[in-house]
């Protein structure tokens, strides 16, 4: 008997053992969620993906100017985040034509290997990789009919792309970017991830619809005098062409492992914000009847701004914020998913921070008496966050910034996305909660409307006892932004509340919920969270 108790007692060790060996540790649990909400497809019954943060910052500064020992959000850094917890999208460099191993080993191996072990999907994050077309001297060179750039009536070749010129030399750059020794070596470290996004910077000089009979193709195909939504119809279409050809021959020349698992995506590659913000959006915009914005043609996905900053003088209290902005995403977003379903929305988020004192908007907003903290940062950004629900928040920072500058930012965006994960409650919202427009007013920005938008739900910010008389200007200040997202049918609704205060903390702050009735609750500049109960009238803190 007692041998008996002593192989029970051995066996039920080895079993707790060997348990415990196969449980996979906190680090692949991160790992794996990540994995899973990234692979995620845009109409999964289980509703929307959870949200990933990442960074513009890739950390090369240190590697290609290693003489300035600044280290900043370099791939080893970011898995060690993932490694704490963090639900990091890791963001690796995408090499240049000429990058060597001997060079870049250090920056790229360990952490793809890493990346590889874990199973996690990666960004490439690279220039415009079509700028090469005006750069490189063997393109910009080439005679008229053979040129990828504009080419005056007159002769003269310009330092912008064309939208006519040839579509082979497109599928070119992008077949040299892909095949470089560097990108064939990055493929052997990491030879099957389960995704890899290509982020373009998405900035080259093109030809915008208005200057169309300033390009000598244009004018010979189709002459002058054309309507506007001509000219932006078949230059919408001339980009959708070449980019795809650009995507298709970095594609080709990928090994056959990668070439099913990458997706291309670029910055600003969506509807622009200042949708009716002023008279003159319509000269940076593509909109036709047919579609808002061509890009989602262009692109499997796209990444706008939400961005503080001095060039436009947009700040995160102000009707001019991108808070107010972005709210023009909701109806583009649901047009590019009927044009692509497959597109994958995500924004870029900047507080307009620079090291310049002129530029840098931290600095602007002490020298109006007010505190930028990374609370303040992290209330702004989780308002758009919980507007938009996209799948990748990615922080812009200038290249050459340390992590010691950036990581206490960077920091307060991965907690609005971990709190995402962590709690049940915010997590069904996010999953199934439909965003709620406020029908009391109208959306501030009423500039050329064109009459197929002029009936879709533009405004979501929420009514509170705070809020300024109106009508509201560009520079009416906010003093609280709230919305709501609502699950339920009628009689046993759950409203789940977003509110921040940019300036400071504040108190009994009435909130008016539409189809509810006002709540009054406190708003802190980070931000808050309530649940209110349609059946039981309570309202709950989160």
């Amino acid at each position: 008997m007692k041998n008996k108790l002593i192989l029970t007692s051995l066996f039920a060790l080895f079993v707790a053992g060997a348990s415990n060996a196969q449980a996979p540790t906190a680090e692949q649990q991160t790992a794996d969620q990540i994995r899973t909400e990234t692979l995620r497809k845009n109409n999964d019954p289980i509703g929307h993906a959870l949200p990933l943060v990442a960074s513009w910052n890739t950390g090369t500064y240190l590697y290609a100017h290693p003489y300035h020992k600044t280290r900043g959000m370099d791939p080893a850094y970011q898995l060690d985040l993932l490694k704490d917890g963090h639900h990091i999208f890791p963001t690796f460099a995408f090499p240049s034509m000429d990058a060597t191993s001997d060079k870049w080993q250090e920056y790229y191996q360990a952490p793809l290997e890493q990346a590889a072990k874990l199973n996690v999907p990666i960004t490439l994050l690279g220039t415009q990789w079509e700028q090469q077309l005006t750069l490189d001297e063997k393109y910009f060179s080439q005679p008229p009919d053979e040129n990828p750039n504009v080419v005056t009536p007159d002769g003269k070749i310009e330092k912008k792309l064309s939208p006519f010129g040839p579509v082979k030399l497109w599928r070119e750059i992008g077949t040299k970017w892909a095949s470089s020794p560097m990108m064939q070596q990055i493929q052997q470290w990491y030879p099957n991830p389960p995704l890899v996004e290509f982020l373009s910077n998405n900035e080259s000089p093109k030809l915008r619809w208005m200057d169309a009979e300033t390009d000598a193709r244009y004018l010979k195909k189709y002459g002058t005098g054309r309507s506007e939504e001509f000219r932006k119809q078949v230059i919408a279409q001339g980009w959708i062409e070449r980019f795809r050809a650009m995507q298709d021959g970095m594609r080709e020349a990928l090994s056959k492992s990668w070439q099913p698992k990458v997706l291309f995506v670029g910055y600003g590659a969506f509807g622009g914000s200042a949708f009716g913000r002023w008279g003159g959006w319509p000269n940076y915009a593509l909109n036709t009847p047919d579609y808002f914005d061509p890009e989602p043609l262009m692109w499997d996905g796209g990444t706008p701004s939400y961005y503080c900053a001095s060039y436009n003088n947009t700040t995160d209290f102000k009707v001019m914020s991108p808070q107010i902005e972005s709210m023009n995403w909701i109806f583009m977003r649901k047009q590019a998913l009927k044009l692509n379903p497959n597109f994958r929305f995500g924004f870029s988020v900047w507080d307009g921070h620079t090291n310049d004192p002129k530029t840098d908007w931290r600095a602007h907003y002490e020298s109006l008496g007010q505190t930028y903290t990374p609370e303040r940062y992290e209330g702004y950004a989780q308002f758009g966050l919980w507007l938009l629900r996209p799948r990748v928040l990615r922080e812009y920072r200038n290249w050459t910034d340390s992590i010691k500058d950036m990581e206490p930012w960077f920091l307060a965006l991965s907690k609005t996305v971990d709190r995402v994960y962590s709690n049940d409650k915010l997590k069904h919202f996010w999953r199934k909660g439909e965003l709620v427009p406020n029908h009391a007013f109208a959306h501030p920005y009423q500039n050329k409307i064109p009459d197929e938008y002029k009936n879709v739900d533009r405004w979501f910010l929420l009514d509170t006892s705070l809020d300024p008389p109106r009508p509201w200007k560009l520079d009416t200040e906010i003093p609280v932004y709230s919305l709501a997202l609502v699950d339920g049918t009628e009689g046993n609704r759950r409203w789940l509340v977003y509110a921040e205060s940019p300036l400071e903390d504040r108190k009994n702050v009435q909130i008016t919920v539409p189809e509810y009735g006002k709540i009054t609750v406190d708003v802190p500049v980070a931000g808050a969270f309530y649940v209110v109960n349609e059946k039981s009238k309570k309202v709950t803190t989160l």
